[in-house]
């Protein structure tokens, strides 16, 4: 497999305020699971949940719920998917590239669930292993704080 080694630079401020912005505050399910972007990468981005009551699955061992992980996973890698979208055209104004995502969708997902999810505060990472023009392909992972990794996931979604 012929691996791409052209460098792809950083994204301005703007962009990944502009992006950062779209997934933390005006996505709504995000607000609801507390999710917030870390790190936001063509490579890839990660992100962090913290532990609240009301993301309690488990009520006598304070395990998080199995579809906060899921929905979590499968919002992160949307958003690695939409920073692999922004990398492929930046010669592309940032506010132009955002204009791109309106038609981003899930198609499959599957989660495997490794471990119990406790802790005060977890991390979760995505990376798109491949951009094509119709689909897109992730792997996702969700980490205890000490790195454990308690889940992992794969997910593809429509791009066009």
């Amino acid at each position: 497999m012929k691996k791409n080694t052209e460098a792809v630079p950083d994204f301005e401020p703007e962009f990944v305020a502009a992006l950062t912005r779209i997934f933390d505050e005006m996505i709504p399910f995000n607000r609801v699971l507390g999710l917030k972007i870390t790190s936001l990468k063509a490579s890839g981005a990660k992100g962090r949940i913290d532990m609240r009551p009301e993301l309690i699955g488990h009520f006598i061992s304070n395990r998080l719920h199995g579809g906060v992980i899921s929905a979590g996973l499968d919002a992160i890698a949307g958003v690695a998917v939409m920073a692999a979208i922004g990398a492929r055209h930046m010669d592309e104004a940032p506010a132009q590239r955002l204009h791109r995502f309106g038609k981003l969708g899930t198609i499959d997902l599957r989660i495997d669930y490794l471990r119990p999810a406790t802790g005060d505060r977890f991390e979760l990472r995505a990376n798109v292993l491949r951009l094509g023009s119709r689909v897109a392909t992730t792997r996702m992972e969700f980490l205890g704080v000490d790195g454990t990794l308690l889940a992992s996931g794969a997910a593809a979604y429509i791009v066009s």
